[in-house]
Order: C-alpha cells, then sequence, then structure tokens
C-alpha cells in the first residue's frame, strides 16, 4: 500500500509543500518517485512522518529531528520512546485536569483551592524531586492516591499535616531531647502519618527501605530550606532530623 503526496499531506493535515521541504532537508524522502513525477509514500515513510510530526509536537526543531533519527539504529526502539514520551505527556495533561477540577469544585463550593493542587500538573519539579529519591512507582502511586481524593478529605490530610508540624515546633521551642519519650512519641507519629501514603516504603511494609526513607527525610529537612522553614527555623529542623534519625536506629 502506498499514498501519494497530496493523500499522505491530506491524512497528516499538513501540506504538500511541508512534505517536499522535509524530502529537501534529508527527513523524509518518498518511498518512490513515479514516471509522471508523482512522489508516492509506502507504510515505512507514514511510520518516519508520524515520529517527525510527533517530535515536531513535543517542540523540536528539525536539525534535531534529523539527529535524532540519524542516531537511530532501530526504528521501533525509536517508536517506544515516542510512545513513553507521549504516555509521559498524557500523565501531565491528567494532572492538569485533575487541578483545575480542583479548582471548580472548591470556587463552588465556596471555598479557597490548595495552590499546590492547582498548580499539580503545570511545574514538574516536584514530580522530578519525588522521583529522583523515591523512585517513578512512588509518585505515580502516591499521586494517584492525593488526586483521588475529595476536596474535604485533601482539606483533612491537610490539617492532619499541619498539626504534625505544630507539634513538632512546639516540641523544639519546648527543649525537650530528640531522645526523650515526648520526642519519639512524635516521631512514631510522623512514620504512621507516612505509611498513610502509597508507595512509600512504610505504607508497603519494608523495613530497610523505611529506615532509609525516615533517615533520608530527617536530612532533607535539614538540607532543603524550604523544610528548615516549615519548623519555623534550621533548629527546629535539626530537632526533628535527630529525632527521626533516633525512631529510625531503636525503634523500627
Amino acid at each position: 500500500m502506498e499514498w501519494t503526496i497530496q493523500e499522505l499531506a491530506a491524512r497528516a493535515g499538513i501540506t504538500s509543500r511541508t512534505l517536499r521541504h522535509y524530502d529537501r532537508v534529508g527527513l523524509l524522502a518518498p518511498s518512490r518517485v513515479g514516471a509522471n513525477g508523482y512522489r508516492y509514500y509506502d507504510p515505512g515513510s507514514v511510520a518516519r512522518l508520524q515520529r517527525i510530526l510527533l517530535m515536531r509536537r513535543l517542540g523540536m526543531g528539525l536539525p534535531a529531528i534529523a539527529e535524532v533519527l540519524a542516531d537511530e539504529v532501530d526504528t521501533c526502539d525509536g517508536l517506544r520512546a515516542h510512545i513513553a514520551a507521549l504516555e509521559e505527556e498524557r500523565d501531565r495533561i491528567e494532572r492538569q485536569i485533575r487541578s483545575v477540577r480542583h479548582t471548580l469544585e472548591a470556587l463552588q463550593a465556596g471555598a479557597e483551592p490548595q495552590m499546590d493542587v492547582m498548580l499539580a500538573g503545570f511545574n514538574d519539579h516536584s514530580k522530578d524531586e519525588v522521583i529522583s529519591r523515591w523512585g517513578e512507582r512512588a509518585f505515580q502511586v502516591s499521586n494517584d492516591w492525593w488526586h483521588g481524593k475529595t476536596l474535604d478529605q485533601q482539606r483533612a490530610w491537610k490539617q492532619t499535616t499541619e498539626d504534625l508540624v505544630a507539634a513538632w515546633v512546639a516540641a523544639a521551642k519546648a527543649g525537650v531531647s530528640p531522645a526523650s519519650e515526648h520526642a519519639q512519641s512524635l516521631a512514631a507519629r510522623h512514620v504512621r502519618w507516612l505509611s498513610e501514603i502509597p508507595g512509600t516504603p512504610t505504607a508497603e511494609g519494608d523495613r530497610e527501605r523505611s529506615i532509609a526513607m525516615v533517615k533520608g527525610l530527617g536530612d532533607m529537612y535539614v538540607d532543603d530550606p524550604r523544610f528548615a522553614a516549615m519548623y519555623d527555623d534550621a533548629a527546629g529542623a535539626t530537632f526533628v532530623r535527630d529525632a527521626l534519625h533516633t525512631y529510625a536506629r531503636t525503634q523500627m
């Protein structure tokens, strides 16, 4: 089976002039040129055009597309890579839909939308951070869990989190020892809070990874200025870290 340049252009939603340009720059040659000078494209050519259009949709310029196609040894591997890119784009769009739906539901209910939920899917830095620390699956499972909650359930979870943080701050200001019974009860509460989030090692009962995660979170609270601010100051974040490290070492 093959198609003329006019047929292919019409099906692809582009112009014949674009296809001729792709031929001139070495991106897509017709599979054959007839005696009458007509250009014809076979399924292999159409598959290559599909990939070119996909990369154009992702914002790549023609020189970059040419490099990608030139470096590939196997067409199927290239198609698999594009499927992965499209699936990632689909996931991003789904997150945006959930975010906009959250905003709509909040406004309809006369409530104040939550900024982090409103902007989920529009800024993927948080996603990248979670994946780099805990893996793709942890992000996907926890992300689906969060966005599967109703607005009231999200509010309740936020309040639980804020109450936990406030308890940590109060304990740090009271000057209690990280190894004290009170601080260790807060650490236990913190771990229970983590275990409610699907995809985390604590939720899955993986002891070694749970210990590593709790210690890693404690370190992050000190190393990342955002968390130091959340726990009032660097001293508060250090108190939380030390208490979590002690709990992970002695109770997990």
